[in-house]
């Protein structure tokens, strides 16, 4: 029987050169036990026939079980996954990383495991290792998973080739496994995530504004909309904001920080973000200031056409231009012309979501 190497880390401070052995062996075919937040698992390189069925061997797992996968960016889930629900990046958004195993329709065919650990070793070792990687739980099929390193250890040393003890897991539970993939989802393990916060996410609202540079209009959207929502002791809905052309972390515009002091909300705190793919699709309302933000969301999505719409069609003002005209560069009475009408149209939009 070939010694497995077996060493001891910081959760919070891993020491990288473990972090890197790790990452190599499992690239390389091997088999690693690593923690994650839920209980400790062995890593495997899920696109390595032989790595694949020597874990299967020392688990004594049936093979028509198979293993779920572990991601360490959301973004991976379109290389592996498609007709992704919107559900599902609802439940991304609110719970990943962290304990919850989504089931989707794979690349190619049938079904996949996905999740996204919450652990600052699992996640290094995934991205370090630059392939695709499986981590069932660290223990023989029909045991108990494992929540500290003796116990993961117990039945794999000299069966797996690397183990990294970090202490006892943060959550000591397993993930909860929720299928997407049927016309209805269905919550196959109650795990760390209850099935109330599973349900309670899906019904959350989600409303994006957008416009170009995520500095001015959809920042001011945002607030008055939030404002009203929290006079109303609404908590079902949450409210985003982004640009199309959005140079990432900006603050909002002088002029806008001024208005909405005035309108009585501190806005200081915003950070400009660009729209992507996982925001429209958990989007349940997509409120833009342009036809071409129109335009832009539906090369990017066009599954998003139901849902999208022009802001200022819920504006009082009748006229042909539904344009909200981007007040970057111009006179201040230029920006609280286009407050108003952004007030004006949250104030409908409030009312009918």
């Amino acid at each position: 029987m070939n010694s497995t190497k077996i060493v001891k880390v910081d959760p919070l401070n891993p020491d990288e050169n473990h972090l890197q052995e790790a990452a190599a062996i499992l690239a390389k075919g091997g088999l690693v036990v690593i923690p994650t937040e839920t209980v400790y698992g062995i890593a495997a390189h899920m696109a390595d026939e032989q790595a694949v069925k020597r874990l299967y061997a020392i688990k004594k797992r049936p093979q028509d079980k198979p293993f779920s996968l572990h991601i360490d960016k959301k973004e991976k889930i379109e290389e592996f996954t498609q007709d992704v629900p919107a559900l599902a990046y609802k439940l991304m958004a609110k719970f990943w990383p962290g304990p919850l195993t989504l089931i989707l329709k794979a690349k190619d065919k049938g079904t996949i495991g996905i999740r996204m650990p919450d652990d600052a070793v699992a996640l290094k070792v995934i991205a370090l290792s630059g392939v695709p990687v499986v981590c069932p739980s660290a223990n023989i099929s029909g045991g108990n998973a494992p929540i500290n390193f003796p116990e993961a250890i117990k039945d794999l040393d000299g069966l797996v080739d690397f183990a990294i003890d970090a202490g006892h897991t943060r959550l000591g539970l397993e993930s909860s496994v929720v299928d997407l993939t049927g016309a209805q989802l269905r919550i196959l393990r109650e795990g760390a995530i209850k099935k109330a916060e599973i349900e309670a996410a899906l019904k959350k609202k989600v409303i994006l504004f957008l416009c170009t540079g995520n500095s001015c209009r959809s920042v001011m959207a945002k607030a008055l909309l939030e404002k009203k929502l929290k006079e109303q002791s609404r908590q079902d809905i949450e409210v985003l904001s982004a640009g199309i052309m959005a140079v990432e972390g900006l603050g909002a515009t002088e002029e806008v920080r001024e208005l909405m002091k005035q309108e009585g909300m501190d806005v200081s705190a915003h950070h400009s973000q660009r729209v992507n793919k996982e925001m429209l699709a958990r989007a349940d309302l997509i409120l833009v200031m342009e036809r071409l933000h129109e335009q832009r969301i539906l090369e990017m999505a066009p599954e998003a056409k139901n849902k999208l719409f022009l802001l200022k069609e819920f504006a009082k003002i009748k006229d042909n231009n539904l344009d909200i005209a981007d007040p970057i560069g111009r006179a201040p009475e230029f920006y609280a012309d286009s407050l108003r009408i952004i007030k004006e149209a949250v104030e409908r939009v409030s009312k009918l979501i």
